[in-house]
């Protein structure tokens, strides 16, 4: 058994699972990241911590401080989290179309929750414009700024990439995820590509975004749109930056959907639909890269945090979906 010596020391070290459907399907190993297991049910945990983390060093954290952000969610629970265990207070701005698990819970750890409208990013009242305005005005505050606060990406250069190279006895052919902020793709990628340059690194794009075109023709063109809470990003933040993509997949609602209904028919895993679309997109590029090779993506978080929109018949014929039942 693994003996910790406080709350925090439970972040990280996530279990690493054979998926044996997409596996047997490709021909290849495919290898799912179980981020779910952070003490915060998701793998924004990593990038809270190091955020926090950082802040104390460099200063502008201070005791009895309050830590800011916007979010979809994942990263306001372990900000809440991180913040209760080093006493922090902690103010949380999200879209009020994020499922209704996420809000109960923020609510629950204690953290202040302003709810606005979803928004572009270009429009003033967009959640992250908004949690950066509240900070500005709060007192003995920080803005927590995950999309640009590169260490976010740290916490997968010195944390994930670590893990899943060692976990996998550096017997590893490619990585995908999707991207939010960038920093989950961009640190891991970084991270095992500094242990051997040919790690393929993929990014796994849903529908609504734009990065897919951006790393297949430069430019940043979103196409469709897609239900899944915390991925999709039409902007190169400074964790996105340099990341090493050396090819692109964008994955549907539907074929995602699908994943998750497979691993929880046949492999007893609940996952949200970030889960689905990476492990879509690691099937793709086991089938580029060809038989016999090993893959690794992230289990972003639990289907428990999505019974209400992902595992709800109603919600998901709401919006032309069929899923999980």
């Amino acid at each position: 058994m693994t003996i910790a010596a406080n709350s925090l020391d439970l972040i990280g070290n996530t279990p690493l699972v054979l998926l044996k459907g997409p596996s047997e399907a490709t021909g290849c190993e495919i290898w799912g990241k179980c981020e779910y297991a952070n003490p915060g049910g998701s793998v924004k945990d990593r990038a809270a911590l190091y955020i926090v983390r950082d802040a104390e060093a460099n200063g502008s954290l201070r005791p009895g401080g309050t830590i800011v952000e916007g979010t979809a969610g994942n990263t306001g629970i372990g900000l809440a989290l991180v913040g209760n265990a080093l006493g922090y207070k902690t103010i949380i701005v999200m879209p009020d179309n994020q499922s209704a698990e996420k809000m109960a819970t923020i609510r629950a750890l204690g953290a202040e929750l302003v709810l606005v409208p979803p928004a572009p990013f270009a429009n003033p009242g967009h959640f992250v414009h908004t949690s950066r305005r509240i900070a500005e005005e709060t007192d003995n505050a920080i803005w927590a700024n995950q999309f640009d606060n590169i260490a976010n990406r740290k916490a997968h250069i010195f944390g994930t990439a670590e893990e899943i190279w060692d976990q996998m006895d550096g017997r590893i052919d490619g990585f995908t995820c999707a991207a939010g902020t960038g920093g989950t793709i961009a640190g891991t990628g970084l991270g095992l590509k500094a242990k051997r340059a040919d790690i393929v690194v993929a990014l796994t794009d849903p529908h609504g975004a734009g990065l897919y075109n951006y790393y297949q023709c430069g430019e940043l063109k979103p196409e469709g749109s897609s239900v899944a809470e915390g991925i999709g990003q039409n902007r190169i933040t400074a964790n996105l930056d340099g990341a090493p993509i050396d090819t692109q997949f964008r994955i549907s609602d539907a074929e995602g959907l699908a994943v998750v209904r497979q691993l929880l028919d046949e492999e007893g895993l609940c996952l949200g639909l970030s889960s689905g679309i990476n492990v879509a997109g690691a099937m793709a590029l086991a089938r580029q890269l060809g038989p016999g090779k090993r893959i690794a993506t992230m289990l972003c978080d639990s289907g428990f945090r999505y019974l209400s929109t992902l595992y709800n018949p109603e919600w998901l014929a709401s919006k032309g979906l069929g899923g999980p039942t």
